[in-house]
């Protein structure tokens, strides 16, 4: 959609510029219980577990992270610890972006209003934020909407909150699961897929993909 200038342009956080290390920690924490060949098992499974857990009413993150760890744990038969769930939880406002979203997001921020929907807590994400490398206009959180992605309660927070329709607004994510199967029955102006390699593409459920966020300015004419 080489033509589109939205009014905004929202983004995922964690994955699409954050770089989300659940995948490293689990593969840390678990090694004692889990043989090393079936680790990335072991997080594919807990990747699943995560997004059951945010189907339903809104609770705290740290609640999720818990409970997906829980029930991960109970379905390969190994000892659940807390600890480690919390050790997840504690860290994700630690974690900096991928390599090329400051530069990305630098040559955009300027001209194009820039917003974070984020399954996140309020005190977790402006830590996140504050290292991505450009302004944001606004940041919302699961916290604030009371509704995780993918629940259309989540994007519809967003649009309220902007004053705008998903049809003036560009939605920009690394994950199908959560966002753009979402953005597409919402009926966004345009979603961009980022390829980070952690979902396979689908061609239905985005207009345009790219590798990185360095590529994102092209997809806006700048």
């Amino acid at each position: 959609m080489p033509n589109f200038r939205p009014k905004y342009i929202s983004f995922d956080c964690y994955g699409t510029l954050t770089r989300f290390r659940m995948t490293e920690m689990a593969t840390a924490f678990m090694a004692d219980r889990v043989a090393a060949e079936n680790l990335p098992a072991f997080c594919k499974d807990w990747s699943a577990y995560r997004l059951d857990e945010v189907l339903g009413a809104w609770k705290p993150y740290q609640e999720v992270i818990r409970n997906s760890v829980r029930r991960t744990c109970k379905r390969w038969g190994v000892e659940y610890r807390e600890a480690d769930a919390d050790a997840v939880y504690n860290a994700v406002p630690t974690w900096g972006p991928h390599e090329d979203v400051p530069g990305g997001l630098s040559k955009i921020g300027d001209k194009i209003p820039l917003v974070i929907l984020s399954n996140a807590m309020n005190d977790q994400i402006h830590h996140n934020v504050g290292m991505l490398g450009a302004p944001f206009h606004a940041v919302y959180t699961a916290q604030m909407a009371q509704a995780y992605k993918p629940r259309m309660q989540a994007f519809e927070y967003m649009f309220d909150q902007l004053g705008a329709k998903p049809e003036e607004m560009m939605h920009v994510s690394s994950s199908f699961r959560y966002d753009q199967n979402t953005a597409t029955d919402l009926r966004f102006g345009c979603r961009v897929f980022v390829g980070r390699g952690h979902e396979p593409s689908n061609a239905f459920y985005r207009d345009v993909e790219i590798p990185h966020i360095g590529a994102l300015p092209a997809v806006v004419g700048l």
